[in-house]
């Protein structure tokens, strides 16, 4: 990524993953009334932890809301192994949106659409207008998006450094600009979409180290020296152009907030009095002190 200070940076946060996340990484945790706030308060931290590492000046959320038709057309059985959303976690959803909206975080989700292709779009626009721009999730398929303007920062990655096609190259064995048909040819467990069989990864970056691109894998396929390698591909032709379909992200996609209104601000003093109503409803204690509130309301539950 350009080291240029004086570029805007973009954060684009991945909501659902850091949800999860967030419920998983705090076990048990209830406000005074016992509803479960441990998504919500790890969503809060994990926020925080990222905007004093990245030191973004604009950032956006970014929520699912269904799976897109086309991808549902192309493949029935498409992300449908995936276990139902806990109760406890499904009840928080609301409440961290809630939280965004106080605190003046800009949120944005549509329905029958993943945000993933919400997150490609957003990488896209901010590219097209010069800016810098961070994609904070672990998925994968994000390796896709990864240019000399817009980098990764993978909460999995202990070092907290931002991915350029450095590490994309170092995970995969492939430029970025491959991922889509690496991810094709291996198949993605976490989507439901079937790879090719007998190809895993050290093969898949083999091939794509060789031949380049599918498209000129499948020209060439008489090249490959192994006969169940090859009869294998062949097989699988549709299924490939399938998964290309399937795996690469939309990043034309319309409507959504002005890059202009996503401006980071500090929250003035309504917005920080709302906040803290919530903390004081939730028991959080210390991001109520983070304010400058005085802590009001007594009750029984976990401080934080």
């Amino acid at each position: 990524m350009s080291s240029t200070d004086s570029l805007p940076t973009l954060l684009l946060v991945d909501g659902h993953a850091y949800a999860y996340r967030a419920f998983y990484a705090i076990r048990s945790l209830n406000s005074p009334d016992g509803a479960p706030t441990n998504a919500i308060y790890g969503f809060v931290k994990m926020l925080q932890k990222m905007e004093s590492i990245l030191r973004p000046t604009h950032r956006l959320v970014l929520w699912d809301r269904g799976l897109a038709a086309e991808r549902m057309a192309e493949l029935p059985d498409y992300k449908q192994q995936r276990a139902p959303t806990p109760e406890d976690l499904e009840r928080q959803f609301p409440q961290i949106e809630s939280w965004l909206e106080a605190a003046g975080i800009a949120a944005w989700s549509q329905a029958q659409t993943e945000a993933d292709d919400w997150i490609g779009t957003y990488a896209k626009r901010a590219e097209a207008s010069g800016w810098r721009t961070v994609v904070a999730s672990s998925d994968k398929d994000f390796m896709q998006l990864v240019s000399d303007r817009v980098g990764l920062f993978n909460p999995n990655d202990k070092t907290d450094k931002v991915w350029t096609a450095a590490e994309v190259v170092a995970k995969t064995g492939v430029q970025p600009e491959q991922v889509v048909d690496w991810l094709s040819l291996i198949g993605d467990a976490v989507d439901n979409i079937p790879g090719v069989s007998g190809v895993g990864p050290k093969t898949a970056t083999q091939l794509l180290q060789k031949y380049g691109t599918i498209e000129s894998l499948l020209a060439r396929l008489g090249e490959v020296k192994s006969e169940s390698q090859r009869s294998n591909l062949q097989a699988s032709v549709e299924q490939l152009h399938r998964n290309r379909r399937l795996i690469a992200l939309r990043t034309d996609l319309s409507g959504g907030p002005a890059l202009e209104t996503l401006r980071i601000e500090s929250p003035d003093a309504p917005r920080r009095e709302r906040l803290g109503g919530m903390y004081r409803q939730w028991g959080f204690r210390s991001l109520l002190s983070e304010l400058g509130l005085p802590w009001e309301v007594s009750g029984q539950g976990t401080l934080l």
